[in-house]
């Protein structure tokens, strides 16, 4: 597979190609690493040689098992933890060179919120403004009401953090990465805890905010989340990453499985006769209904063959494998598939 992976209808890179960063322009990308790597005391390998490539304006998601190094990474790029080697650039910077200059411009929520529960949302908002070595006191009421508005808490600006309910404290503590202008957001595990409720209420900020430009990069280890709100991922396993790209085209993966029609008749006989006819191989007949491998045939010309024929057509269907078999085949290991 050839292409940049990280750019719409660009190819899914995995392990064994070449490196995305290699080629990556900083300019179209708000986070590009090479060969970024972080061996801990003992020789623990937490991340193995991390190439990737964010476009900006994506919603990219960060998937993989709990202890796969999602963290560590997050904290290598903001500066917490030092690489023990490999490159690394926010916002077409250099980086740690870069720091005092592109962290204003960048919104982290790592390892989940910090508040005090007897102070207002409003109230714990002041105090992470004023910790902002670049804020301006004159202008802080407006910026916090802006980031209030932004994630829909500002009629619960003086109620008590510890009155919030799991959702708002999370919506709470993105506010509290939006002070300033962003032009690309880090979340660690944002739905991590969370009920129903509160993780509609996240992925829909999620997709608000980049709606409106910035970059998102969210870690997650729920490949529901990733499939409902990101349009580019990258898959790590064990501190290595295994594939990266738009998350439409990691379905043409496969999972070592081929993509099948589903026809849904009672005259099964009669229907796999036409898709022989039409060349289609692996055909499998069950209870009023058939299926074949799909080719490189189009379904609406298959149906309109079945229908030439005579035969009853109650449903037809395509039948790809899902995120989680593609997941499941790169990483060895499954997901949590709860949203």
């Amino acid at each position: 597979m050839s292409g940049m992976p990280g750019h719409t209808g660009g190819a899914v890179l995995t392990a064994d190609e070449p490196s995305a960063a290699g080629t990556a322009s900083a300019g179209d990308c708000s986070i590009v690493t090479r060969g970024l790597t972080k061996r801990f005391q003992g020789g623990q390998v937490a991340v193995n040689s991390l190439d990737l490539a964010v476009p900006r304006g994506s919603v990219f998601g960060f998937l993989g098992p709990n202890g796969s190094g999602k963290t560590t990474t997050i904290r290598m790029l903001l500066g917490l933890v030092a690489p023990t080697s490999g490159s690394w650039e926010l916002l077409g910077t250099p980086m740690p060179a870069g720091v005092s200059g592109v962290l204003p411009r960048v919104g982290a929520l790592v390892e989940g919120p910090a508040f005090y529960p007897y102070l207002s949302g409003e109230a714990n908002l002041r105090r992470y403004d004023a910790a902002g070595p670049s804020a301006d006191p004159r202008t802080a009421g407006m910026r916090i009401g802006l980031a209030l508005e932004r994630v829909g808490l500002a009629a619960a600006a003086r109620k008590r953090y510890r009155a919030y309910s799991l959702g708002m404290r999370q919506r709470l503590a993105i506010a509290a990465t939006l002070l300033g202008p962003r032009e690309l957001l880090i979340l660690d595990e944002p739905t991590n805890g969370l009920d129903p409720q509160g993780t509609r209420e996240v992925r829909g900020l999620v997709k608000e905010i980049a709606a409106e430009g910035t970059t998102v990069f969210v870690s997650s280890h729920l490949l529901a989340e990733v499939e409902h709100m990101c349009s580019h991922v990258a898959v790590m396993r064990t501190g290595r990453l295994v594939a990266q790209g738009p998350i439409a085209e990691f379905r043409e993966l496969r999972a070592g499985e081929a993509v099948r029609i589903r026809v849904e008749s009672p005259d099964t006989a009669e229907a796999a006769a036409v898709l022989a006819a039409l060349g289609l191989d692996e055909i499998r007949l069950g209870d009023a209904e058939v299926s074949a491998e799909l080719g490189a045939e189009a379904p609406e010309r298959i149906c309109a063959a079945l229908v030439a024929d005579g035969v009853a057509v109650r449903g037809l269907a395509v039948q790809r494998p899902s995120l989680e078999d593609v997941f499941v085949g790169l990483t060895g290991k499954g997901f949590d598939v709860d949203g």
